[in-house]
């Protein structure tokens, strides 16, 4: 069960990138370029992903235990450091420079593969060296 509420919610996330045309770089650019030719559209996404995420996020947490996981696992770090600075600013230009992000990127390699291909193995590559720098994630439960 646990597989086929994951599979259908990264399927709902993926249909609503399509939807929203998240997955279109030259949209994506017309957002971001505020001082030229810019499109607010996507502000009106990013507000309804937000307002949604916040009533969401405060009915789940009320719960003791999610209901197909033995726990929650919440990001616990607040703290701003060298490799946090430094990651923020590469997605920031390779967003600005390609109008793809990591989500609407695999999204738009089921419409447009070939513009999404070198994209996505970038950011694995980024994601292997990572890794490789011996850097994981940090998570911790909700209490």
């Amino acid at each position: 069960m646990r597989h086929i509420i994951t599979f259908s919610a990264g399927l709902l996330f993926s249909f609503g990138l399509i939807v929203s045309e998240m997955i279109n770089p030259q949209k994506v650019i017309r957002f971001l370029d505020v001082f030229g030719n810019w499109d607010p559209s996507l502000a009106f996404v990013m507000a309804g992903a937000v307002s949604v995420n916040l009533i969401g996020f405060r009915l789940i947490t009320k719960r003791t235990n999610p209901l197909y996981a033995g726990e929650f696992l919440i990001p616990n770090r607040t703290d701003v450091d060298h490799d946090l600075i430094i990651g923020a600013t590469c997605f920031g230009i390779g967003w600005g420079l390609v109008g793809l992000c990591p989500g609407p990127a695999i999204a738009a390699l089921t419409a447009a593969p070939e513009q999404a291909a070198l994209f996505v193995f970038s950011m694995l590559a980024g994601m292997f060296i990572a890794r490789l720098r011996g850097q994981k994630p940090s998570l911790q439960f909700l209490e």
